[in-house]
């Protein structure tokens, strides 16, 4: 999965997303300029390829929110957390309103999917995690997330869950350094890993794991360890979805060896797709040089990840009452009197 240097596709990226080893693009804030012009870049990389490429953002809302002016300010996903310590009912019906607004307006411009939630714990010491978190407490995690989920479910878009195993207990930012949580893996089974637990059986489509190393489970970072990827969430919890890298081009990357040999290691631990992100040159050189023959069952699970089809454009999802509900509740977050609690039989979770 590659990225793009400004708002329209130029020749030579053509040219390196027809390569047969691209399978994706993630879209960052450069990217974007307004709705219409977001589309029409969405269509003409849809258009390189077929079976098309995937197209992807971060997108959570807070501070890692990529698109703005056009688009529904999602508040940090703390906001959710701190509305659920007084009526927990309520915020999972807020979380899956935010997952329907956020998914359903990615999905008018032609994004497939957002790199969202995050699943960390709030320990209070992450600077790179802090207020993207939902909350301290593994039980308010999975429920947000799920409702956050759902909502982005019901909008035609699946979810990805990041970072397994957890990224919120360690201080250093994996964008900047490598990052080392010292805990036992029975102090991870207690609290971080809850969440991704009972993701998984919900059926999360997909995981993102950490530029972190687990050294009393293995010295490699989760996301270069086939323990982690391969024995723990493969095997163990029983994921059957799709495993993203985190970017390559990140510090907390750089123990596998310069970019090839960090492809090549984490996609032999058992990522489906890697991302290279704001390094061309580093892109191309694992075009040229990376050799690898994608497994047929990771085909598939990336396949799934395409957006449904059917979304609305801008317009016609500005006049749906539904999403114009949902916009309203979002708008509400944050506020001194968000949305209180619906009867039981409305809640979204409660369904389930």
């Amino acid at each position: 999965m590659l990225d793009l240097s400004g708002t329209e596709l130029g020749p030579e990226e053509r040219e390196r997303l027809r390569h047969p080893l691209v399978g994706g693009v993630i879209l960052f804030a450069r990217n974007y300029a307004s709705p219409a012009q977001l589309a029409e870049l969405t269509r003409a990389i849809h258009a390189l390829r077929e079976p098309r490429l995937l197209i992807g953002v971060d997108h959570e809302g807070g501070r890692v929110q990529r698109f703005r002016e056009g688009f529904t300010p999602i508040p940090p996903m703390r906001r959710l957390g701190e509305v659920w310590d007084a009526h927990p009912q309520a915020a999972r019906r807020l979380a899956h309103q935010v997952g329907y607004v956020l998914a359903a307006e990615l999905r008018a411009c032609g994004v497939d999917f957002s790199f969202t939630p995050v699943l960390d714990l709030d320990w209070g010491t992450s600077g790179v995690i802090g207020d993207r978190a939902f909350h301290r407490h593994p039980q308010a995690v999975s429920e947000l997330a799920h409702a956050l989920m759902l909502g982005m479910k019901a909008a035609g878009m699946a979810a990805v869950g990041k970072h397994f195993p957890g990224h919120g207990h360690v201080a250093a930012d994996s964008h900047l350094a490598v990052p080392v949580d010292e805990r036992e893996r029975a102090d991870l089974d207690l609290a971080d890993l809850i969440p991704f637990r009972q993701m998984i059986d919900y059926g999360l489509p997909a995981i993102m794991p950490a530029h972190v190393i687990y050294p009393r489970v293995d010295a490699r970072p989760a996301g270069f360890s086939p323990v982690w990827l391969q024995q723990i969430l493969r095997a163990e919890l029983g994921f059957t979805g799709a495993i993203f890298s985190d970017d390559l081009s990140m510090e907390g990357a750089s123990v596998a060896g310069d970019v090839v040999a960090r492809a090549r290691a984490a996609l032999t631990a058992g990522c489906d797709m890697v991302l290279v992100c704001n390094d061309p040159q580093a892109a191309q050189a694992v075009l040229n040089r990376l050799d690898w023959t994608q497994p047929a069952v990771s085909l598939a699970r990336l396949a799934r990840l395409h957006g449904r089809p059917g979304a609305r454009d801008l317009t016609r999802l500005h006049e749906d009452p539904r999403y114009a509900a949902a916009m309203h509740a979002v708008g509400s977050i944050g506020g001194k009197t968000p949305e209180l609690p619906l009867n039981a039989s409305n809640d979204p979770c409660a369904q389930r």
